[in-house]
């Protein structure tokens, strides 16, 4: 089974690498990683191919700005899936995982979604979007039942 790893950086990058090193040898990895975020790709232990995107928006950013970069996102995510072909997409919350996320609903494979540790309690604006499509979708904290109910709770994931 091939798993598409979205990595984000700072605390996203660090949870999803988590996960994977208690994953283990179970999988093949396969990570997305933004374009320049060479700190996040440094802290892969377990090797896999890397797929590169550019960030959906960066501070300061205008809505049309915003746009133009969405869209072109959701073009690499189409390419980066076709070339990839995996059977799951996992991510921690990033803006790389919406568009990469609904291009694997589209080609009919799993979502798996981790609210961030750091979302105590208000959702993300990735996770409203995934948690409407997500095949799994946990949440770290109690008190974010209230956004996400049919999230899954089990404590502090990573």
């Amino acid at each position: 089974m091939k798993v598409l790893v979205v990595l984000g950086s700072g605390g996203h990058t660090a949870q999803m690498l988590r996960l994977v090193e208690l994953l283990g040898d179970r999988f093949e990895y396969e990570y997305l990683v933004g374009v320049g975020d060479e700190l996040s790709l440094n802290k892969v232990k377990r090797r896999g191919e890397v797929f590169y995107a550019h960030k959906a928006r960066s501070h300061g950013d205008n809505p049309a700005v915003v746009a133009f970069k969405m869209m072109r996102l959701f073009w690499e995510s189409f390419r980066i899936f076709r070339k990839a072909k995996p059977t799951a997409v996992i991510s921690a919350g990033p803006g790389l995982a919406v568009p990469i996320s609904i291009v694997a609903k589209i080609f009919g494979k799993k979502v798996i979604f981790i609210e961030s540790w750091s979302r105590v309690s208000k959702a993300s604006s990735s996770g409203r979007i995934i948690y409407r499509f997500a095949d799994l979708f946990f949440i770290q904290w109690p008190d974010l039942k209230k956004a996400y109910p049919k999230a899954i709770y089990k404590g502090r994931l990573l």
